[in-house]
């Protein structure tokens, strides 16, 4: 008898992880490819542009309707990618894939930025990778900063009161890589990180 009810709680606990991992299985828009995710494009949410700011201006609107995108330690952040195809800059589908990370004791999703996009309209040029955090009032982490974790020549972030940030990290050069926040139609240049912090992240706060 404890054999059999041992075994009912594990199917059922199976059965839950199961479901509770049903939000972010692949579909056709993103997945894995071995331990990287891919994304397609373009994403009809958020309109192309020659200029690529005016595609980085509709991300955290579009982003803000996905379920759970608000839901502070409970919440689900979104990765995704901002590629150039035929001289338009274009916006992917958004993924939630990645790892469960733990935020004062409790899970939630964390999304893994995406190494390949696809568009059955061509070959695209990568630009830079984009994601939200569930939560307001929140600055690009120090992970979100590191070197090793940069894929692409920039970086946006938003929070849920759309505050977006940009990092252009310069890996590959030794002048500072650069922290901006998005104000109006401009970015203002918020911090620094020096070459010798590009591994860790650390940034240095600017005048003005």
């Amino acid at each position: 008898m404890r054999l059999y009810v041992g075994w009912s709680l594990m199917c059922s606990w199976l059965l839950a992880c199961a479901s509770s991992q049903s939000a972010t299985s692949e579909t056709r828009n993103y997945g894995f490819r071995g331990n990287w995710v891919w994304v397609r494009g373009p994403w009809e949410q958020v309109k192309p542009s020659r200029d690529v700011d005016e595609v980085i201006d509709q991300l955290c609107p579009a982003i803000m309707s996905l379920p759970l995108v608000q839901k502070g330690e409970y919440g689900q952040e979104y990765c995704g990618a901002l590629y150039l195809l035929d001289g338009f800059y274009h916006a992917s589908h958004p993924s939630p894939l990645g790892a469960m990370v733990r935020v004062t004791g409790r899970e939630r999703k964390q999304c893994k930025p995406p190494r390949y996009v696809e568009d059955a309209r061509g070959q695209p040029t990568t630009l830079a990778d984009f994601h939200s955090h569930p939560w307001g009032n929140s600055p690009m982490s120090q992970q979100d900063r590191r070197g090793p974790n940069q894929l692409w020549s920039i970086r946006i972030q938003f929070d849920t009161r759309c505050r977006v940030m940009k990092l252009i990290p310069y890996l590959d050069e030794e002048r500072p890589g650069e922290l901006y926040e998005r104000q109006g139609r401009l970015w203002k240049l918020i911090g620094l990180i020096k070459p010798e912090d590009k591994e860790s992240g650390i940034v240095t706060a600017v005048d003005g």
